[in-house]
């Protein structure tokens, strides 16, 4: 799996803000890797009307064979907008491939063997 960071020219953080997030994403989604050829994020800041500013995190994940899944997720900071995003988005992976690979919770009596 590819993991693609882009920032917006206000954020702060330059590479060592990218390294660190590769890393958590390739941890968190790494059951889905073998489903999914690219991972883009882009992280984002956006003026708030009472707050300040709020952080965003979009994700784009690329599964092979289907289409393109994206979750954003507004937060305080960069790390609770991608935490919130990496939630929704492995929610959204696994209804598509818990089902494929885990029909009804596990295998049926054709697959048992016989006594």
């Amino acid at each position: 799996m590819l993991i693609q960071i882009s920032t917006d020219r206000t954020m702060p953080g330059g590479e060592e803000l990218i390294r660190h997030f590769e890393a958590e994403l390739a941890g968190k989604l790494s059951r889905f890797s073998d489903h999914i050829t690219r991972l883009e994020v882009h992280f984002s800041e956006e003026a708030a009307a009472a707050e300040g500013l709020d952080r965003r995190c979009v994700l784009e994940a690329r599964p092979a064979g289907r289409r393109t899944v994206a979750v954003s997720h507004h937060a305080g900071s960069v790390g609770d907008a991608c935490r919130g995003a990496v939630h929704k988005l492995e929610s959204v992976l696994e209804s598509m491939y818990g089902r494929l690979d885990h029909h009804k919770g596990g295998d049926s009596i054709r697959h048992q063997d016989a006594p």
